[in-house]
């Protein structure tokens, strides 16, 4: 008898999760809104799974809140859960943006606006390293974890150098480094094993 499966998730609950993630985040910090509700409150994905869309995320142009809404909406309703997603986390950014965009000329010069806009700053860097820290904490159980880690700043913040460039050297060092050796070890044993084989075979066809 086969497992009951899980509830199909509705269109309004995912677009009502999206619009309220893009609603009341600030800036970056919408990825640490988006895993409260994905993955704590509504638990539609696990930590593991937030975190290899989040690494899907940022290895694709745009950004990386749309690229997650885009992930996770085709992962819980196909193509139209992606579009759903995508513009219950758009709507209401794009809504304050253009209020705003009219506002601004007016109120650029006012050193209120201005602390707010630092105040916002401030609290997307917070909500940013929060996540890091609660997403990343598996990534720093060994030392490589940490060289890699610190490599990657050093050279972007410290020596400046292109972000192209840092992944055109250090990503494909890292991708060799935690390559999955013990299944390398496995194909190298059946190679072996069937060369082993054919030269049997050949041996025996010989006599």
């Amino acid at each position: 008898m086969s497992e009951a499966e899980p509830p199909r998730i509705s269109s309004g609950a995912i677009f009502r999760v999206f619009l309220i993630a893009g609603a009341i985040s600030f800036g970056g910090g919408v990825i640490a809104y988006l895993r409260e509700y994905i993955v704590n409150q509504q638990r539609w994905l696990d930590d593991d799974e937030f975190l290899d869309a989040l690494e899907l995320s940022e290895t694709l142009p745009g950004l990386n809140s749309v690229n997650m809404s885009v992930i996770v909406g085709d992962r819980l309703r196909g193509a139209a859960g992606a579009a759903i997603a995508a513009s219950g986390l758009i709507l209401p950014g794009m809504i304050v943006v253009m209020t705003l965009g009219v506002l601004w000329n007016e109120q650029r010069h006012n050193p209120v606006v201005t602390a707010f806009l630092i105040g916002v700053a401030a609290a997307a860097v917070g909500l940013l390293s929060t996540v890091t820290l609660q997403l990343g904490h598996k990534q720093f159980a060994r030392i490589s974890d940490v060289v890699f880690i610190v490599a990657t700043f050093a050279a972007v913040s410290l020596l400046k150098l292109s972000l192209v460039w840092v992944l055109l050297t250090i990503g494909p060092l890292a991708i060799w480094y935690y390559r999955p050796r013990d299944h390398a070890g496995a194909a190298v044993h059946r190679f072996a094993h069937l060369r082993e084989r054919l030269l049997s075979h050949r041996a025996h066809w010989r006599h």
